[in-house]
């Protein structure tokens, strides 16, 4: 029998989101008889469901103190100092990295420890666009840029990822993969049950947002187009699914403006709310590949989001829902057309499910991944 292949996975923290998701579906799904898996992360915040502890029970863990999401030079020294010391006692064949601290410190560490393991890193997403300006930004360029040319390969999760990666030179084509991220196919009751365990209005049109309330998600445009939507007389209500730092402040907003938004914090039965849900709609400034959307798509339901960053991978614009502008009046404006017109809802909707089964399976994913590491290992 061949000797397993040992892949240590790297994520900063396991918090409710893409790429916690993506790395669990990884750990559970690859072939065991094949590939021994070792996750290493950190600590979520206070404010911050831990995917670990709240979903995935079933995964097993070896936390790292500092590694978490907070920038803080003696933290970080001393996680780097614990990565060098678990790698040169683990040993691995492949170093797999995920989000951009991880990918920093794993890859660094991995240069250090001298174990001559193969790294890969994936860009679930990237910091080029909404997070930091001027020389911050041209700083993680310099950093990526010297870790991309000491990394075997480099995955991202969306081709216009690729593409702003590659524009700004952190990588090649030779050395990049396009992986799209895959989810299970969910299996729920009927919408109209749904609705009833709700208790959601019945006739009204239901539009859900599912993310971090945080600043690049950007709630008070999503806030903004619902209150241009009561504006216009749309019969809609607006289900908020998801915690951050702006939690506090968009309810507050809501009640002030007497909004029709209901919050319901984070939720484990996404899949379920999507399902008795109408629309769907993402407001960020940058994404990567958000997962929300394929479940959203997997439910059978348009779309409308800001054509930033890889969404136009899951949502063609007029075929499965609306991409638009980072106006709030322009995401009103799609949103009117599909909350006034069933058949176009179903059209696009029906449009999303089936892209979302051809490219966005677990089993692809899986399936990518295998070869990847094989090829790796073998070279």
């Amino acid at each position: 029998m061949a000797e397993r292949i040992k892949v240590m996975q790297i994520i900063a923290r396991m918090n409710v989101g893409g790429p916690a998701v993506i790395v669990a579906e990884l750990m559970r799904g690859l072939d065991s008889a094949k590939f021994e898996q070792i996750l290493i992360t950190g600590y979520c915040d206070s404010n911050e469901a831990d995917y670990l502890d709240e979903v995935a029970t079933d995964i097993t863990a070896t936390r790292i103190a500092g590694l978490g999401r907070s920038i803080s030079p003696i933290a970080d020294f001393t996680a780097f100092l614990g990565l060098i010391k678990t790698i040169r006692t683990i040993k691995p064949d492949i170093i797999h990295t995920h989000t951009a601290k991880a990918g920093v410190l794993g890859r660094l560490a991995s240069i250090i420890a001298g174990r001559g393991a193969i790294r890969i890193h994936t860009f679930h997403g990237h910091l080029l666009h909404g997070y930091f300006a001027g020389w911050k930004t041209q700083l993680i360029v310099l950093i990526e840029k010297f870790l991309a040319a000491r990394t075997q390969y480099l995955i991202a999760i969306g081709n216009q990822v690729k593409n702003d990666l590659i524009k700004v030179g952190i990588g090649n084509e030779a050395k990049f993969r396009t992986f799209f991220p895959g989810l299970p196919t969910p299996h729920t009751k009927a919408k109209s049950e749904l609705r009833n365990e709700f208790g959601w209005e019945k006739g009204a049109i239901n539009c859900t947002f599912v993310g971090r309330l945080t600043q690049i998600k950007r709630p008070d445009r999503l806030l903004d187009v619902v209150a241009a939507a009561k504006a216009r007389g749309l019969r809609m209500h607006f289900i908020v699914a998801g915690e951050g730092e702006l939690y506090e402040s968009s309810f507050a907003r809501s009640r002030r403006e007497d909004l029709p938004v209901t919050y319901l914090g984070w939720r484990k039965d996404i899949a379920e709310i999507f399902a008795a849900s109408d629309i769907a709609i993402l407001t960020s400034d940058n994404e990567g590949i958000p997962l929300t959307l394929i479940q959203a798509a997997q439910a059978g339901l348009p779309i409308v989001a800001t054509d930033v960053g890889s969404i136009s991978d899951i949502v063609k614009n007029n075929e499965t829902g609306f991409l638009t502008s980072l106006s709030g009046g322009a995401m009103a404006s799609a949103l009117s057309a599909l909350a006034t017109d069933e058949e176009l809802r179903i059209r696009l909707g029906n449009a999303g499910k089936a892209r979302a089964i051809e490219f966005f399976s677990l089993e692809r994913m899986l399936r990518d991944h295998t070869e990847i590491y094989h090829s790796a290992h073998k070279n």
